[in-house]
């Protein structure tokens, strides 16, 4: 299930053309998840516990983490996860953190 703040609920096509557009999409789901399940092509894997503290990171610093360009306060991110439960928390710490 995928959240972003305008549109809470985002279908896999929604997601697909959102893509084309650059939005950055944050898979919040854990490693062994991903390894067993498999990974969204485009995405970035940054489990739900480590959000909080990658979002605030230093940008170089994020770069070598997660091996992408981090989102400032007002790109567009989309965050998923298996049910769609995680997703709605992460967005809630990328708000509370400033992200629009």
């Amino acid at each position: 299930s995928l959240c972003a703040a305008g549109e809470p609920n985002l279908s896999y096509q929604e997601l697909k053309d959102l893509k084309k557009a650059n939005v950055l999409h944050i898979d919040v789901r854990e490693r062994w998840e991903i390894d067993r399940s498999g990974k969204i092509p485009g995405s970035i894997n940054i489990p739900l516990g480590e959000l909080m503290e990658a979002l605030q990171m230093d940008p170089t610093e994020f770069k070598e983490q997660y091996n992408q360009k981090m989102p400032s306060k007002s790109d567009p991110v989309v965050f998923s996860c298996l049910a769609g439960t995680r997703s709605k928390q992460a967005l809630g710490f990328a708000m509370s953190l400033g992200f629009s």
